[in-house]
């Protein structure tokens, strides 16, 4: 598969850059990227949630009425969960969310995603690029230039740039990553997948495994 390469303008350079199938146009397996996306958002949870059971809860421990005679339900403490104020039955308790994927499954799934993208056109290729210092406007004209200010956007880089992944901190819009960080959420959550040269050989090396 061959896609034009673009330039910091938003214009044609006359190359091509060459997508490779095996990566790029594979039949996608819905669920692996079900999972894969399930396992990115669980691991996102921090699992610290916690309400005060019965024994956590201060008050008296004596018995709140006779056991009988009163017509009511028996209650020896005013710390049960039936009472206001009492503990919370049954409530969230601190717990780790994540669970585990093998590899190959992670890889596929990842594939399928850039697929899917490869399907609707929604893959630009652009030729790398570098700011003297990080500047938020820099990185707009590109957005702009390449018609996605306002769109939601993930530009993918060959290797770290603290310039250029500094200048689009600020745009909730957009965000900046590596091909090694890449995810399968990431890449469905943009509308457009900004590809730098320099990470195409980075992203098929680490799929095509």
């Amino acid at each position: 598969m061959k896609v034009a390469v673009l330039d910091i303008n938003g214009k044609d350079t006359g190359r091509k850059a060459e997508l490779s199938n095996d990566v790029f146009a594979i039949e996608p397996n819905n669920h692996a990227v079900y999972l894969d996306v399930k396992q990115y958002l669980a691991n996102q949870r921090q699992g610290t949630h916690k309400s005060k059971e019965r024994n956590e809860i201060a008050g008296s421990t004596r018995k709140i009425k006779k056991q009988k005679g009163t017509g009511t339900a028996r209650a020896g403490s005013i710390k049960s969960g039936v009472f206001k104020g009492g503990g919370r039955m049954f409530g969230p308790r601190p717990r780790n969310y994540s669970f585990k994927l093998n590899k190959n499954l992670k890889r596929l799934a990842r594939k399928s995603a850039l697929s899917m993208k490869a399907n609707d056109n929604s893959i630009v290729v652009l030729e790398d690029f570098n700011f003297d210092s990080p500047k938020t406007k820099n990185f707009t004209s590109i957005l702009k230039a390449l018609e996605i200010d306002n769109k939601k956007s993930l530009f993918v880089l060959g290797g770290l740039n603290n310039n250029v992944y500094l200048s689009s901190r600020n745009l909730k819009g957009s965000e900046v990553v590596t091909s090694s960080e890449l995810s399968t959420y990431k890449i469905l959550n943009a509308n457009k997948l900004v590809l730098v040269e320099s990470a195409l050989e980075g992203i098929e090396s680490n799929l095509s495994k």
